[in-house]
């Protein structure tokens, strides 16, 4: 039968969990956008040599599984720096390191999407590049890539419940910390499983609403 004074009687546990997923989730994604703006911006750079870094990022990033990530930089990246390097921080470069490949390919394929002729009219007007993606390409880009990035912004909060992998505290964490002495999978796993909806519900819902009409076509 279900227990729920479980739950009540750990709240506050389950509650320090679920402020530092959100302070993971916050800060890599803050972070994340940082580094892919520039890795995205790198991808459509002229430069060859800048071009095939910024490829080599992104294909390095997103093929390789986060767990792996997350574990190799917590036990492995010490080693071969030889530093020592907190779970905090760990999970946290991971964490960034990994959302950015993906917002990268997200700037590069909004960017991408930007009729020619529209870069062609600002060329003709004397722009530089510079101005060109600053007045012309940008402004419309990001108007096209919100709804992705709002989606992988949502994916990466259920991306942090990799971090107790490495022990860092975060709602699953804890949650499996209750169930440990409580004996109540059922009820906190339950309670972990409703905070994620609650928040990230809203969120899709808002992502979808974003896409306007053409929602149901993805």
């Amino acid at each position: 039968m279900f227990d729920s004074s479980v739950i009540t009687a750990n709240a506050s546990l389950l509650w320090q969990g679920l402020l530092v997923t959100l302070l993971y989730t916050v800060a890599t994604i803050a972070s994340g956008l940082g580094i892919g703006f520039a890795v995205g911006l790198a991808q459509l750079s002229r430069l060859l040599p800048v071009r095939l870094l910024g490829r080599i990022y992104v294909e390095f990033f997103r093929n390789i599984p986060l767990l792996v990530i997350l574990l190799w930089s917590y036990y492995a990246l010490p080693i071969f720096l030889h530093v020592n390097i907190t779970k905090a921080w760990a999970g946290y470069l991971s964490l960034s390191l990994y959302i950015a490949a993906f917002y990268a390919e997200i700037l590069r394929g909004g960017v991408e999407g930007i009729d020619p002729g529209q870069v062609d009219a600002a060329t003709a007007l004397g722009m530089s590049a510079g101005q060109r993606m600053r007045r012309v390409i940008l402004p419309q880009a990001i108007r096209r890539m919100l709804p992705p990035l709002v989606g992988q912004s949502i994916i990466q909060m259920k991306n942090t419940t990799l971090l107790s992998a490495i022990t860092v505290p975060d709602l699953l964490y804890q949650g499996s910390y209750v169930s440990s002495f409580t004996y109540r999978p059922m009820e906190v796993y339950t309670a972990v499983a409703a905070i994620f909806l609650i928040i990230l519900v809203p969120l899709t819902a808002l992502a979808r609403r974003m896409e306007g009409p053409h929602a149901l076509a993805h």
